[in-house]
């Protein structure tokens, strides 16, 4: 069975960090495409940023460019977000997800909320 587990939110100052990590069972975790989608009240699950399995190709939404890095360490079947500069729009949930490559079927943890107040 899957299970992805989340931890590292919490309550940050505006132009604090944060480092979210998700730690992967039951799964070849190296076979798995990771992302980090987050949602806001009110707002929609967006994608933040992804990792592919094979050759660590990473995406990014535009507005957290340059500000978060996603990362990966296989052998601890972790994926990390560091988050740096964080502003009050980056207030949410955040969801580790994980999809596999061959098949596409895609599993979630149960998310994390970051708060970005002063």
């Amino acid at each position: 069975q899957v299970q992805l587990v989340e931890s590292g939110g919490g309550l940050v100052q505006p132009g604090g960090s944060l480092r979210l990590s998700c730690a992967a069972s039951g799964i070849t975790f190296s076979s798995y495409t990771m992302r980090w989608y987050r949602q806001a009240p009110g707002k929609e699950r967006e994608l933040v940023a992804s990792i592919t399995s094979a050759s660590g190709t990473t995406y990014y939404k535009n507005s957290v460019k340059g500000r978060f890095s996603i990362s990966r360490d296989n052998a601890k079947n972790t994926v990390y977000l560091q988050m740096n500069s964080l502003n009050p729009e980056d207030t949410a949930v955040y969801y580790c997800s994980a999809r596999r490559t061959s098949t596409g079927t895609t599993s979630w943890g149960q998310g994390t909320q970051v708060t970005v107040s002063s």
